[in-house]
């Protein structure tokens, strides 16, 4: 008997993580890590001004490494995590997303935006009972972060073209699975109807 895919009631009151939108993953021609995902950053920039109208919270994740015993093992698994390391330009945020003033950027060392953070805390300090999961990579760090905001009882939205990542097959994967057991997988539109 398979599964069938069940929506979430909606929350009352959302965030918007946007996960690793950092050179590091957004700009090719400066980091191995990255792809072409101007489309992405489109989505992410419309969702930005849809929550910041609003006044719904808005937190932004890098990844960043001070001492070669954080993560280390996910670091063996992918050894080219190193260049993100502090003081490199690769950590900051895309300046097409650039972060406002009050808007918090939480250093993570793993793949979940949770993990090792405090996260969940700061989001329900601001009464956030729904998280709407963006970013880079669908398959990597975008699913950990999904994973773990279910774990966390938030209500989670994936907006499908405000994620990305480097493997197309991986992405399409990634996101019937999440929407069929973590998250409510919703094209932009609906996800700015459900903000409305």
């Amino acid at each position: 008997m398979g599964l069938d895919s069940q929506m979430l009631k909606p929350a009352k009151r959302y965030a918007l993580l946007l996960v690793d939108l950092s050179i590091g993953f957004t700009d090719p021609a400066r980091s191995p890590l990255a792809a072409p995902v101007d489309a992405v950053i489109e989505a992410n920039q419309t969702l930005l001004t849809a929550f910041r109208s609003r006044g719904l919270p808005v937190f932004f994740s890098t990844v960043m490494y001070d001492s070669p015993e954080q993560s280390a093992v996910f670091r063996e698994k992918i050894p080219v995590l190193d260049i993100l390391s502090h003081g490199s330009e690769l950590v900051q945020i895309d300046p097409r997303v650039s972060p406002l003033d009050g808007e918090q950027v939480i250093v993570k060392h793993g793949a979940s935006f949770f993990f090792g953070t405090d996260l969940a805390e700061r989001l329900r300090q601001q009464q956030v009972d729904g998280v709407v999961v963006t970013g880079l990579t669908t398959s990597g760090c975008v699913r950990a972060t999904v994973v773990d905001a279910l774990q966390h009882d938030f209500r989670v939205l994936v907006p499908q073209e405000a994620v990305g990542d480097r493997d197309q097959g991986a992405h399409n994967a990634n996101l019937k699975d999440m929407g069929i057991k973590y998250a409510d997988v919703v094209n932009l539109e609906a996800c700015l109807s459900l903000l409305a």
